[in-house]
């Protein structure tokens, strides 16, 4: 299992004689929540002083506040990392993964397995044939805050989702039948309505047996065959589902750090992984949600008669097939065929217009999880909203193994509440 690119880690957790409040600890992805700051300072307000990974990360809405205050609240992420490893509140778990059981907003649960991604087999670009590869198209001017954060930080705490095409459910499933027989590591409630996860040590032989399964997902004749593909085509093993744009980051951190290093040192650094949770995209609690636009601080009218005439748009039912999009604004809901097509997909032709509108005309762009949310932006003075459809969840491999990444933002692993919530931790600085 030497060669395999997902492999146990050293885990950090909360020491449990410290006592830490486990609730507390916990705060959800870092990428949520950007057009809501009540969430925000709720989370601040509860967690209070208690020890959280909140201040171990960024929450992104925190992105808009000035050059300087944002360098401050990097400074002090990066001082709280070593203060919380200085005085020992955490556990350490080698050569370990750690199965996940999740229960969501909707009582169902989601299953994943914690481990580190070898980041030399992951490339990001369209048209890439790596093993490990984006879903959607990154964009590049979102990574350099990103690295800013990680490039100094002794920790890393993974946001990031991957998806592996098991439809036999050979890898994380049966650990499932065998949690009694696991250590549990941690068990507990989520804020805000996140629900509650516990989570499992897996080591040893019951590690192997996960690499076997994965390694074998991977061989090559098995891999045309699952997805009627040509012979000869590269194999697709893991597809960044949520946290494309920090895995990203990871990458360029650690090309940087190659450059620095003699190849005896960076081949056994830390950095070249990353922790990261896997989930079956079988898995039947995994739902793919659309990522709707708002755009705030525009001409609501101005904008939608420039979208009429790029996308030779025009009023649709409910019956009425093509790429629909439903806006919202001040003047009421309605929904709207597009005819002028510039993607297979409806959110990659709103996206490329967006960015052509966006570059010549007055304009902030935000990426909506949930209809409500959605909805009440685009009704607000100078906002307008586009809802979009979803995606069907068996429409990803195929699609990025044929066509490459998907538009940015195309879709979602469930609503907001239901994303990853940091809680375990990896040492990524010697």
């Amino acid at each position: 299992m030497k060669d395999s690119i997902f492999r146990p880690a050293e885990i950090l957790l909360p020491a449990l004689e410290k006592g830490i409040d486990l609730t507390k600890w916990a705060v959800v992805a870092c990428d949520q929540y950007t057009s809501q700051p009540s969430y925000w300072d709720e989370v601040e307000t509860y967690v209070g002083d208690s020890p959280s990974t909140l201040r171990l990360t960024l929450p992104e809405i925190y992105l808009e506040q000035t050059q300087l205050q944002v360098s401050q609240k990097i400074a002090d992420i990066q001082h709280s990392m070593r203060e919380y490893l200085k005085q020992n509140l955490f556990q350490s778990y080698p050569d370990s993964f750690v199965y996940i059981e999740r229960t969501l907003s909707d009582g169902t649960v989601r299953k994943g397995l914690l481990g580190m991604l070898d980041l030399e087999e992951y490339d990001y670009h369209s048209g890439s044939s790596s093993r490990i590869r984006a879903t959607e198209g990154t964009v590049l001017e979102r990574i350099p805050p990103r690295v800013r954060v990680r490039e100094c930080a002794a920790l890393e705490l993974p946001h990031i989702m991957m998806l592996i095409d098991d439809i036999q459910q050979t890898v994380i499933e049966p650990l499932s039948s065998q949690k009694d027989k696991l250590p549990l590591l941690y068990s507990l409630s989520l804020m805000q309505g996140g629900g509650n996860v516990k989570g499992y040590r897996v080591q040893g032989n019951t590690a192997c047996t996960v690499q076997e399964a994965l390694d074998n997902l991977a061989q090559p004749e098995a891999f045309v065959q699952r997805h009627g593909l040509p012979q000869g085509t590269p194999p697709l093993l893991f597809a960044a589902g949520d946290g494309n744009h920090s895995l990203a980051t990871a990458k360029a951190c650690f090309e940087e750090l190659k450059k620095t290093l003699p190849e005896s040192e960076w081949r056994s650094h830390p950095a070249r992984y990353a922790l990261v949770e896997v989930v079956n995209l079988h898995d039947k609690s995994l739902k793919f949600e659309p990522i709707h636009r708002a755009v705030t601080e525009t001409n609501p009218q101005g904008l939608l008669s420039a979208l009429k005439n790029v996308c030779g748009v025009s009023r649709a039912g409910a019956n009425t097939k093509g790429q629909k999009i439903t806006v919202v604004s001040a003047d009421g809901m309605e929904t709207f065929l597009m005819e002028k097509t510039t993607s297979n997909l409806a959110v990659g032709t709103l996206q490329n217009f967006l960015d052509q509108y966006l570059r010549d005309n007055p304009g902030k762009i935000d990426y909506i999880h949930g209809d409500d949310v959605a909805v009440k932006l685009g009704q607000a003075s100078g906002s307008i909203s586009f809802l979009l459809p979803a995606m069907g969840k068996e429409e990803l491999f195929p699609t990025v193994i044929l066509d490459g990444s998907l538009p940015r933002k195309t879709f979602s692993m469930g609503y907001a509440q239901d994303k990853r919530y940091y809680i375990e931790a990896r040492k990524i600085i010697f």
